[in-house]
């Protein structure tokens, strides 16, 4: 079993990538961590590439930006990235979201406990 230093969450959030070498694609974010995410996409990535991400947490807000994601491995049509760097104001909306990922199964937790 890997030990990892930050918790995984699973999502479904609409992303789009590219990079200065003409990879670019959309996928689907799963497992999103402080540091970083598992991108589904059938675009083949390698090892290294070092991509900008954009990622759609919800439609009321503008798309996460993320400058720099390195891509750490890619296997069955996804891949894996690191957050490297990010403006302040976005690394503040990441931990955001991450702290409610994190509060999530507590807040529903307390929810069906008022609805009994």
């Amino acid at each position: 079993m890997e030990n990892r230093k930050h918790p995984r969450f699973p999502v479904q959030f609409r992303s789009s990538f590219s990079s200065t070498n003409a990879v670019s694609g959309v996928g689907t974010l799963g497992d999103l961590s402080i540091r970083g995410c598992r991108i589904y996409s059938h675009i083949d990535v390698k090892p290294g590439t070092a991509l900008q991400l954009r990622i759609e947490v919800t439609d009321d807000e503008p798309p996460l930006q993320i400058n720099q994601a390195i891509v750490r491995w890619y296997r069955d049509s996804s891949f894996g990235l690191e957050f490297v760097s990010l403006t302040a104001d976005e690394w503040a909306r990441l931990q955001h979201v991450v702290k409610e990922l994190e509060m999530e199964p507590y807040q529903r937790d307390s929810r069906d406990e008022k609805a009994v």
